[in-house]
């Protein structure tokens, strides 16, 4: 699951090595003289950059400020609307409606991504920006989705806050869109305790963006820091430098990180296949990050059962149903007041409600033993033979 996980001996060294070396100045700009030349978090920046194939990479202070950067770069403001999905985390939306724009929000799929059809239904002459979010480290259906936003001239922003290290057809997440938007707090794929990043090949919304996170600075390295200009108004939204040391040892773990991951969920997978679960729809089941074993099963009642029995047994689930309320829509009714199309969001999408009531989400770990994987596998098997006998059960209570 996290890149927390293998924190160890290489984070602390490098800390301590960059500390000694600038003497510890946090910020990421100004104090040159002071910092020795060394910039960290710009390292971080480039190095983000030639992971994810994209000329440019700002970094923030979290993936829901990296939303908002990315948003206001664009433009999007009062009037416009941005359409996203009914799962995604909460702060999907509280960036859209930070933006003063309107949050219109869609079915997913059994990926438990972005259905493209009502995607496609819900746009209007007021949408500007699509927002596709690669949840729990899947892919969404992105050749659809970028072929409905290009005919209907819709900006699409990927949200891969979940999915760092995923890929579809074999080009990173975050990628593909006019701009994408990743996370690094302390659940993620790789952290820094709290951090994010904007991604772009456009050099416009680039600047912008990098305005947009420091206080409107537009940057003239010939220049004092005190000196910059500024064109638009910004926010604080600045990466520390000791951030930018554990994001660079971080993202060298990336591909550990990946491999691990994916050969513990291939062997839960396995071990978990003749339950007859069925398992989430993978668009992509390569780049799949792997870090969570989604599967559905045929009652709300029975899955409610199976995540109890499983608890009783030391385990539990990642956001299904363990923090569905951080995560649907449907449970948001503090967002949406004063919004008439959100009014009684439990009733607006009935496919994504039916889908993640009867969705168990597993995490898949990094650091998994063979015994772990083993006493987990048991788990859900015996979870499952669980939930059929108490929904047996209670349906004969219900029939007397």
């Amino acid at each position: 699951m996290p890149g927390y996980e293998l924190y160890g001996t290489e984070e602390r060294d490098a800390v301590i090595a960059w500390f000694n070396a600038s003497h510890g100045v946090m910020m990421a700009h100004g104090f040159d003289r002071l910092r020795q030349g060394i910039f960290k978090v710009r390292e971080f920046e480039r190095a983000v950059a030639d992971t994810m194939g994209c000329a440019y990479a700002q970094a923030v202070s979290s993936g829901t400020a990296a939303l908002f950067v990315a948003l206001r770069a664009l433009g999007v403001g009062p009037g416009d609307e941005v359409i996203t999905q009914a799962f995604t985390f909460v702060a999907t939306v509280e960036a859209i409606l930070a933006t003063g724009a309107t949050p219109v929000i869609t079915e997913v799929d059994r990926s438990l991504t972005m259905d493209p059809t009502d995607f496609e239904r819900r746009i209007t002459p007021r949408t500007k920006v699509v927002i596709p979010v690669h949840m729990a480290g899947a892919a969404a259906d992105l050749e659809t989705i970028l072929a409905i936003a290009a005919r209907h001239r819709v900006t699409v922003v990927e949200d891969a806050c979940q999915a760092v290290g995923g890929a579809y057809r074999g080009k990173p997440l975050g990628s593909f869109g006019t701009m994408g938007v990743l996370s690094f707090d302390f659940a993620k794929t790789i952290t820094t305790g709290e951090g994010g990043m904007v991604v772009t090949n456009d050099r416009t919304l680039f600047e912008r963006a990098r305005a947009i996170h420091d206080h409107g600075h537009e940057y003239h390295p010939e220049r004092p820091r005190g000196q910059d200009t500024r064109s638009l108004p910004g926010f604080n939204f600045r990466l520390t430098e000791i951030q930018g040391v554990l994001g660079l040892t971080q993202l060298a773990k990336l591909p550990l990180i990946l491999s691990r991951q994916r050969a513990n969920k291939v062997l839960l997978k396995t071990g978990i296949a003749d339950c007859g679960f069925e398992f989430r729809h993978l668009h992509d089941p390569e780049g799949d990050l792997a870090d969570t074993c989604i599967f559905f099963l045929e009652e709300r009642q029975r899955a409610a059962a199976f995540a109890a029995a499983l608890e009783r047994r030391g385990f539990t689930t990642k956001n299904l149903p363990g923090a569905l309320s951080w995560h649907y829509a449907g449970t948001w009714d503090h967002l949406f007041r004063g919004i008439s199309s959100l009014d009684h969001p439990e009733k607006r999408w009935p496919k994504t409600d039916d889908l993640l009531h009867r969705a168990i989400a597993l995490p898949v770990n990094v650091a998994m033993s063979e015994g772990d994987l083993a006493d987990l596998i048991a788990a859900v098997r015996d979870s499952a033979k669980d939930a059929r006998c108490e929904e047996a059960v209670s349906v004969l209570e219900e029939r007397r």
